[in-house]
């Protein structure tokens, strides 16, 4: 983080290098609030059980997180838990192999050789379409969109986490962290 951009220092990247995160497998995601802000309601105790109890954010939230597979066909959801200030799940990309038929062809046109240097520039630094980063900033950006009706505040962190869930007893073991994230809401790393 010793960098400096514009003289601000730049975050290095924790994605794992030489992956392509548009690749077939399963993917734990961690997705922040800003300042880890309760924006999606609260975690209460009825009958001596946790509960999510969430606002109308927190609706929205889990809403559009179910919705993710209408809007990319080769993404599956693992378990998923929208938590005061957090969202957990797991997505699964299954691109089959006629994927390359949905590829549209585009027009050529004329632009000038510094726009197309540019162009090629924010190409090499922009999300790829059909990966993590893409669903990510889809998801993050309908939901903040519908969000500033209810809440003008609303904001996510800039980033996420993602795991790259390499087996099946990995899998069962992130399914089964989900699937207990309310319970064990005191002890989460995202309490406060």
């Amino acid at each position: 983080m010793t960098n400096k951009f514009k003289n601000k220092y730049r975050i290095t990247s924790s994605r794992l290098k030489n992956w392509d995160y548009g690749e077939n497998g399963a993917y734990f995601i961690t997705i922040c609030t800003r300042n880890r802000e309760h924006f999606f309601g609260e975690i209460a105790t009825v009958d001596g059980e946790n509960e999510m109890q969430f606002n109308e954010i927190g609706l929205l939230a889990n809403e559009f997180w179910v919705e993710i597979p209408k809007h990319f066909p080769f993404v599956e959801l693992g378990n998923y838990q929208v938590m005061p200030n957090h969202v957990h799940g797991i997505l699964i990309i299954d691109k089959n192999n006629d994927v390359d038929d949905l590829v549209v062809e585009t027009l050529q046109c004329n632009v000038s050789a510094e726009n197309e240097i540019k162009n090629e520039q924010m190409a090499n630094i922009s999300p790829k379409p059909g990966t993590i980063s893409t669903i990510i900033r889809s998801y993050k950006s309908v939901v903040t969109k519908n969000s500033h009706y209810i809440h003008a505040d609303f904001e996510w962190q800039e980033r996420f986490h993602d795991h790259i869930i390499r087996d099946a007893e990995s899998f069962e073991k992130i399914q089964n962290y989900i699937e207990n994230n309310v319970a064990n809401w005191k002890d989460d790393k995202f309490y406060n």
